[in-house]
């Protein structure tokens, strides 16, 4: 029986912050690769985001942005302006919709500006919980963590936090990475898969925490 077989599927409190050590040893100031300049603008990409690259979305938002970056200027492009802007992306149609909807809500509810607050922020239209948490996280500082197919792939992948759907695996990391690192977790492990902890070919041989990932599969170098 291998090293590797006798080994717990879970990677153990140990190896968790020798991971997330390596990993703030090579990324010590990680942050998402959305553009924005405030809580708002962040907000307005993340809901594009959703099925589309931050490739894609800050190709639009560096148009959109500098003609509108509040909710008062949005609202005042309407449904079928925004449109032009954002077009390029996926599901725009239903998109420019929800942002709308959003910006008038900001408006309506909240002087324009984005609540510190779970509860307000998954009310909004388009808003998910991964969307409140990157907020929240991103803009706003709090130890969250969103979970999407990059991070649900590497908690399950390398052992950190296994789980079915991705809010266990939320629940699963919130309990066990260590509260240095909560703040920059996702952005670490979004990272990792989405350049290093591949979808479809893995780079293991390039991958920092290789020797602590649980993953029976590894390519070869």
């Amino acid at each position: 029986m291998s090293v590797v077989a006798r080994r717990s599927r879970t990677l153990n409190r140990k190896e968790i912050r020798e991971m997330f050590s390596r990993l703030a040893e090579l990324n010590p100031k990680p942050t998402t690769e959305l553009e924005y300049a405030t809580p708002f603008e962040l907000l307005i990409a993340v809901v594009l985001s959703a099925q589309a690259t931050d490739v894609g979305v800050n190709k639009a938002t560096r148009r959109l942005y500098p003609v509108a970056n509040t909710p008062e200027k949005i609202l005042a492009l309407g449904e079928e302006g925004l449109k032009r802007y954002i077009a390029t992306i996926g599901l725009f149609n239903a998109k420019a919709k929800n942002v709308i909807a959003t910006c008038r809500i900001l408006v309506e509810q909240y002087d324009g500006q984005v609540p510190r607050d779970r509860a307000a922020l998954e009310a909004l239209p388009g808003v998910g919980r991964k969307t409140a948490n990157v907020v929240l996280n991103t803009a706003f500082g709090e130890p969250t963590i969103a979970v999407d197919t990059h991070i649900f792939r590497v908690s399950n992948r390398t052992g950190l936090a296994p789980g079915k759907d991705v809010r266990a695996v939320e629940d699963k990391l919130l309990k066990v990475v260590p509260d240095e690192f909560k703040q920059d977790a996702h952005h670490w492990l979004i990272l990792h898969g989405r350049y290093v902890c591949k979808a479809r070919k893995p780079d293991c041989p390039q991958c920092i925490i290789r020797d602590i990932c649980r993953f029976p599969d590894k390519t070869p170098g």
